[in-house]
């Protein structure tokens, strides 16, 4: 009876410190992070990559769980609920400027004329205060931010220079500033649903339509578009970003960790970002398209008093000095 108690002593004493071990590696703070895109987006897999980056830099004690496809919810909601505490993380943008007028610099047509360029602004001194004002204003805080593929006109004849435009039926997104801008340039263009593009361009109701390459292929314009006119009109980017009241919550050695995470996760973004541009030229090249310089300068010198009659006064010397560099 003696030599059965110690047995079951020593099988609760092991049983024991396996809970315990497990216990001690278990994560002291878990970070709900959603966002809009779905598994297979460049997007979700830096949010997985940020992740592990901030498992490896918090000996574990962090855990960031990853909710792609609107599962923690919208992107505004998700915005709420960071200020109110029942969420932590989201990928966001130009939604900000809701609460922060400069997040509007995010995504200006015409503002920015390469990738090098934006990355200048958005790693320089403007996107050092446009950050802090997100912090101030919106309570949620950027800790790195991905380059998005600009916006290219697509068409059935080659477009090189605003002239060519020459009351072209195009359709925009029902935003003003979209409307205004391509009027300007000379366009018609003609506000609708995104879902009712492909079956306009089909039976010619509109001749040609703006979007990013990513979105150009998956909507399979390739197949009643022939051209992509490379306008890039519309430059941008958009923030990984964690509310200000978790990240408060931290240490800060964990804060330290997190903001870590986020520039490790920046660079890891944009090689995939780099990649996927560059095989989406590829594949709407084997679909057919052809993609066509244009005129930059000549787009955007016509464009520019349109583009500053739209932008909010806080911003509008910020736009113009954009303009003028």
């Amino acid at each position: 009876m003696q030599l059965a108690g110690t047995r079951r002593a020593a099988l609760l004493g092991a049983m024991l410190g396996v809970l315990m071990a497990n216990t001690s590696l278990a994560a002291e703070v878990t970070l709900k992070l959603g966002h809009l895109a779905n598994e297979d987006n460049i997007w979700h897999k830096a949010a997985l990559k940020f992740g592990e980056e901030v498992a490896t830099l918090t000996d574990g004690r962090i855990e960031v769980q990853v909710f792609p496809n609107e599962s923690l919810g919208k992107e505004m909601d998700l915005i709420n609920g960071m200020q109110l505490g029942t969420a932590d993380m989201t990928i966001t943008g130009e939604s900000l400027q809701n609460w922060a007028p400069m997040a509007a610099l995010l995504a200006v047509p015409y503002a920015y004329s390469s990738l090098e360029d934006m990355d200048s602004v958005a790693g320089g001194e403007i996107g050092d205060q446009i950050e802090a004002q997100i912090v101030e204003k919106a309570q949620i805080r950027p800790i790195a931010y991905f380059a998005r593929g600009p916006r290219n006109l697509t068409s059935n004849r080659p477009i090189k220079s605003p002239d060519d435009l020459n009351n072209l039926k195009m359709r925009v997104p029902n935003v003003p500033l979209f409307v205004d801008v391509w009027s300007a340039l000379g366009a018609q263009p003609t506000p609708m649903a995104f879902s009712e593009v492909f079956t306009s361009l089909q039976n010619g109701t509109i001749e040609a339509q703006e979007n990013p390459l990513a979105l150009i292929k998956s909507a399979s314009f390739a197949e009643v578009q022939d051209y992509v006119n490379l306008t890039e009109h519309v430059r941008s980017w958009i923030y990984l970003t964690i509310s200000e009241m978790a990240f408060g919550n931290l240490s800060a050695e964990d804060q330290e960790a997190v903001l870590e995470a986020g520039r490790r996760t920046q660079a890891y973004e944009r090689e995939l970002f780099l990649a996927d541009e560059k095989q989406l030229v590829a594949d709407l090249e084997a679909a057919g398209m052809e993609f066509v310089e244009v005129d930059h300068a000549a787009f955007a010198a016509k464009a520019k008093d349109a583009v500053l009659a739209n932008v909010n006064a806080d911003i509008q010397p910020v736009v113009e000095d954009l303009f003028a560099n």
